[in-house]
C-alpha cells in the first residue's frame, strides 16, 4: 500500500537531486550508482503521487543540494516535470539553486512498438547520467 502525497527518497545525496516517476526512478538509480563512481552524490526522490503532491520533500530536497534534474517519459513540454519546476520556481527553495533546473522527458513522437526503437525515444541511464554531469558544470 503505498500512501497519498508522500514521496519516497529511494537514495540520500547531497550534490544532486533527481526527481523521477515510475520506469524512470529504475534508471535514476542505475545513474546515480555510476555517478557515485566518480564522487558525485545524487539523491533520487520518487513521488509516487502527482495528486496530492509531496512538495515538501522535494523542496527540502532541492535546498539540500542546490541542483534539480526532473526525468519521465512522458514528452517534455506540458508534463508533469513542468509543474515540479513551477513548485520550485514559486516557492524559496528557489533562492537555494546553483544551476538551472533541468528536465529530461521523452521524445516528442510516437511510443515505437520496436523494444530498441523505445528505448531512443525515452531517457536511459547515460541520457540521465549527462544531464547530471551538465547540471555539475553550470
Amino acid at each position: 500500500e503505498i500512501p497519498l502525497g508522500v514521496a519516497d527518497i529511494k537514495r540520500e545525496g547531497k550534490d544532486v537531486t533527481i526527481i523521477a516517476t515510475g520506469l524512470m526512478v529504475n534508471k535514476a538509480l542505475e545513474a546515480a550508482e555510476n555517478l557515485e563512481a566518480e564522487g558525485i552524490d545524487v539523491e533520487v526522490i520518487d513521488p509516487r503521487t502527482l495528486v496530492p503532491l509531496d512538495e515538501k520533500t522535494i523542496l527540502e530536497s532541492v535546498k539540500k543540494t542546490g541542483r534539480v534534474l526532473v526525468v519521465y517519459e512522458a514528452v517534455k513540454r506540458n508534463g508533469f516535470g513542468s509543474e515540479i519546476v513551477s513548485l520550485i520556481a514559486e516557492s524559496d527553495a528557489f533562492d537555494y539553486l546553483d544551476a538551472p533546473i533541468l528536465r529530461l522527458g521523452g521524445a516528442e513522437a510516437p511510443i515505437p512498438y520496436n523494444p530498441e526503437l523505445e528505448k531512443a525515444a525515452i531517457p536511459q541511464v547515460h541520457d540521465i547520467y549527462q544531464k547530471c554531469l551538465e547540471l555539475l558544470n553550470r
